[in-house]
């Protein structure tokens, strides 16, 4: 049974994801407000090789090997936390590329980008998608809250030097928190750290999966037009997800689902769509499992019904940390 590699899965930016996931649920060196995964508990900033490569890239091979030219447009690194917290991820990526010409992704939040070693690491990736959703101190801490030794300048310098020494495409994410950083003032800030670092593309996205805060509302239209109009011409909105997911890799139904909604939350109604493929009369038999196994979890936000892990941490109703 597969571990740590999924899908592939529908992405907004990338579209059909094979996604490789090097750390275990939640291992983060941030705490962000709009996390899908749920809060960090604790945060961690250390660096080690938390699962064996190998054992990684024995999955890789293995799937790879099952999928035909064209089932999958990128092989993407993205973490149930924070990917550059394994200290072994230049050697996977690495030798991911060796084993295809499938390009690679790496979403990352950054942070850890002042340190050589991680921009080495990260260098032999096709794309590097990190985050910037502040663009001072004060809102980095309030919408990231970040660990005590990544403050906004470090991580600011981490995204510049980066930019000097990649050759790959750089690709900045600001994730849009209605009434945080959606404010002309604020998007002004992020506009200012933008110029320095120079992206080639800059991907406005939302909290669309079940942010871990109650209070937590993607920006609204007028929200989405400002960020266009003040981050300029190298913005892509992305605002909404359609697509499949291959859970063909499992034999049982709730492994399959489970493979998924660790990484990727989903809606209910993308839950019954997605076993509707897998066989007929499977959707309510394959909840009921879900439900009696112990392992996910159903989460309300936006007045929806999200299906998680159950080892992600979601508050009820109290805002805050």
């Amino acid at each position: 049974m597969l571990k740590h590699v999924f899908g592939p899965v529908p992405s907004r930016r990338l579209g059909r994801s094979l996604g490789i996931d090097p750390i275990p649920l939640k291992t983060c060196n941030w705490n962000c407000v709009y996390c899908q995964l749920g809060r960090t508990r604790p945060l961690t900033n250390d660096r080690r090789e938390y699962i064996d490569p190998d054992l990684i890239l024995r999955e890789v091979a293995s799937v790879l090997e099952n999928h035909a030219n064209g089932d999958i447009d990128w092989v993407t690194f993205v973490g149930s936390g924070e990917p550059t917290l394994h200290s072994g991820l230049g050697r996977m990526i690495r030798q991911v590329k060796s084993l295809t010409s499938i390009p690679v992704a790496v979403i990352t939040n950054g942070a850890l980008l002042h340190l050589p070693a991680v921009r080495r690491d990260l260098s032999a990736a096709d794309m590097v998608l990190p985050s910037l959703d502040a663009g001072n101190e004060a809102l980095y801490r309030s919408l990231n809250r970040p660990h005590p030794h990544n403050p906004f300048n470090k991580y600011v310098a981490g995204l510049a030097a980066f930019r000097g020494s990649y050759q790959g495409k750089l690709c900045v994410e600001v994730m849009l928190v209605r009434g945080q950083n959606d404010t002309e003032i604020a998007l002004r800030d992020i506009a200012r750290v933008l110029d320095d670092v120079d992206p080639d593309e800059i991907h406005i996205n939302q909290p669309i999966r079940p942010p871990v805060e109650t209070w937590v509302q993607p920006a609204d239209g007028e929200g989405l037009l400002r960020a266009r109009a003040i981050l300029g011409d190298k913005v892509r909105i992305f605002t909404s997800l359609e697509g499949d997911y291959d859970l063909g890799a499992y034999e049982k139904v709730v492994d399959a689902i489970m493979a998924v909604i660790t990484r990727h939350p989903m809606r209910q109604i993308e839950l019954e769509r997605t076993l509707s493929a897998w066989g007929s009369g499977e959707v309510q038999s394959a909840l009921e499992q879900l439900i009696a196994s112990g392992r996910a979890q159903r989460v309300a936000r936006y007045g929806v019904t999200f299906w998680s892990s159950v080892e992600s941490y979601y508050p009820k109703d109290n805002p805050g940390c």
